[in-house]
């Protein structure tokens, strides 16, 4: 195994049973009572504030000094985006975004390239079955976000113009290879600065398996399509995969690799949660064998390490970002830890490798 090493980055330690205080950002009264309500029910959280608008949480940010932040978009002196631009740099915190405004795809993206947590769309309504339902997703979040490794989390710096894109340019090249890249929770915004830097040119198309609600995900790829020279799509089942394009898919639903009856091949999806990187993974390597690149990207969970080894199995290549530069390190240590990892590379330096591999004679 090829293993890059990188001094270790302060974090903070999973410590039991502590209890983690939050601060509530949402403009609507009745929305930060219903979201207190809603967390103050499990036992190791604590609402330590709330507040009105952007501004206002700053400064309660500062005062406060809380282990999570979650933020409304929609908010009036200070919205959530110009609110996560200034926690990043000035205080930075763990921000789980909770917004109705998930269909715009500007302010969901740009929530993922900032490096939120996670964005959740909101509930209807303070007393519906929806805020109910919504309960025990937004306490498992605000838990995870509070052992994040803040000091990994960078925003994507992307050109400001938007890409024009020949894709008959894209039809007509050689499919030789598949890059199926493989994350959780935290990876979107990992999977924007791979795809930015790497060139659609190559004579390959890209599969992401990653960690957000299919509600978020087709507004999130649309705006993202606009900004990378890649032709990104919502994966789809019955797609044919094609040279220069990425095909995006929420763990949500499971995405599988396969020969059609014509001979091309074709992604295959099904509404599951159950090891989706290593049904993809795997898949992949059953119709590219030696020509199957596997990426782990960071994450939590065990998934993912099952399908590297399959890759590996079958000849292709295996890479994880190193453990240093997650912001959560437990989807990439399992694997390397299980010895089916090719190669571990800080975040910066896999676009070139995947380039080396596709390129070398």
């Amino acid at each position: 195994m090829i293993f890059e090493t990188t001094p270790a980055q302060d974090s903070k330690s999973q410590v039991e049973n502590r209890t983690i205080k939050v601060l509530i950002v949402d403009d609507a009264a009745f929305m930060r009572k219903a979201i207190s309500s809603m967390l103050e029910d499990d036992p190791l959280i604590e609402v330590v504030g709330t507040a009105a608008n952007g501004q206002e949480g700053l400064e309660q940010i500062e005062k406060l000094n809380p282990d999570v932040v979650t933020l409304d978009i929609d908010m009036p002196i200070m919205d959530g985006i110009t609110s996560i631009r200034h926690i990043m740099i000035e205080s930075p915190v763990p921000v789980v975004v909770l917004s109705s405004l998930f269909s715009d795809g500007a302010i969901t993206f740009d929530a993922m390239r900032l490096g939120v947590v996670d964005f959740i769309p909101k509930p209807s309504g303070a007393v519906s079955t929806d805020i109910d339902r919504s309960r025990k997703h937004l306490i498992d979040r605000i838990k995870l976000a509070s052992e994040v490794n803040l000091g990994n989390i960078r925003r994507v710096r992307l050109p400001r113009t938007e890409t024009g894109k020949n894709l008959e340019y894209y039809a007509y090249q050689p499919l030789d290879y598949l890059l199926v890249l493989g994350t959780t929770l935290s990876g979107p915004n990992t999977i924007i600065r791979l795809l930015a830097n790497l060139p659609p040119s190559l004579p390959t198309a890209v599969v992401v398996s990653l960690e957000m609600s299919p509600k978020v995900l087709s507004a999130f790829v649309e705006r993202f399509d606009t900004l990378v020279n890649w032709e990104i799509c919502e994966a789809r089942d019955e797609m044919q995969l094609k040279q220069g394009h990425c095909y995006i898919s929420s763990i949500h639903n499971k995405v599988q690799v396969q020969t059609g009856s014509d001979g091309n091949i074709y992604l295959r999806t099904a509404e599951t949660e159950t090891e989706p990187l290593n049904q993809l993974f795997s898949s992949a390597a059953d119709v590219f064998q030696q020509n199957t690149i596997g990426i782990l990207l960071t994450g939590i969970g065990t998934d993912g390490a099952e399908g590297c080894a399959h890759i590996q199995k079958l000849s292709g290549i295996t890479m994880a970002q190193n453990t240093q530069t997650c912001v959560y390190p437990n989807l990439t240590d399992n694997a390397i830890k299980s010895g089916c990892v090719n190669t571990v590379l800080n975040e910066t330096k896999l676009p070139q490798a995947i380039i080396s591999v596709m390129t070398a004679e």
